[in-house]
């Protein structure tokens, strides 16, 4: 697996450059790759099939001059900004593996992210329990009921591209004002609001980002990502209305 921490000068670059490295890797030409990447701006990322008049609050969006994209997998609305760590995963699926279907997939990669990160987290932080970071939901990771990770996946024939993110410093009051409680909601949120279910880990990204690295295990760095294709993207895809409001 390949080390890339790269973060391009735009929102739409940005998520177009995870859609690139799966193409990438499909045609053969890229490997297993691990990016980190972390915006200085704020902007929202609706699920592909997200419904930006029901999971966005548009309004508040505009007044602040928030810009809404639309990435290529699954999963609800985020907010994106300092104080966010972004990481992708490339890798490989096959017939018989843990990355064979999606719900194994998921359930092999929550735990090594659930195992890197509670490394982390002193006792303290959730009162002694038996395990100190836990996987709720199908891609959430919890500090107690407290969610600081959102993850979701796309598939292709022989590549998957499996991306999240983590809460380090992230404004959760600007979360709650741009983005209602989401239509579709795991069972332990109960109709929480934002700031009473998600929390930051009040990390530095550096140590989050060390503790991933040691969990996958990279070797090497990706000299030569797919830049032209990511320029493709963002001209046909992401800096598109017709894709980022399609729903």
């Amino acid at each position: 697996m390949k080390l890339l921490d790269l973060t391009l000068p735009s929102p739409a670059e940005n998520l177009a450059l995870d859609e690139a490295l799966l193409d990438w890797c499909e045609t053969g030409v890229g490997k297993e790759v691990l990016r980190f990447w972390e915006s200085h701006e704020y902007f929202i990322v609706v699920g592909y099939a997200n419904k930006v008049c029901a999971e966005v609050n548009r309004a508040a969006c505009k007044s602040m001059g928030i810009p809404i994209y639309r990435r290529c997998s699954g999963g609800g609305s985020v907010l994106q900004g300092p104080g966010c760590l972004n990481y992708t995963l490339v890798l490989k699926t096959m017939e018989a593996g843990p990355l064979q279907n999606i719900s194994s997939t998921n359930r092999f990669i929550m735990d090594k992210n659930r195992g890197a990160i509670e490394t982390l987290i002193p006792e303290s932080r959730t009162r002694g329990s038996v395990s100190r970071v836990a996987v709720r939901g199908h891609t959430d990771l919890c500090l107690g009921n407290m969610k600081f990770s959102g993850n979701s996946q796309r598939r292709r024939n022989t590549y998957l591209l499996f991306h999240g993110t983590f809460l380090l410093n992230l404004d959760l009051v600007l979360i709650g004002n741009l983005l209602p409680v989401p239509s579709r909601q795991p069972d332990y949120r109960v109709d929480r609001a934002h700031d009473r279910f998600l929390t930051n880990l009040n990390l530095p990204a550096e140590k989050v980002k060390t503790a991933l690295r040691k969990a996958w295990k990279d070797e090497g760095r990706v000299t030569e990502p797919p830049l032209d294709r990511v320029k493709v993207l963002v001209r046909d895809k992401y800096a598109s209305a017709k894709w980022n409001h399609k729903f």
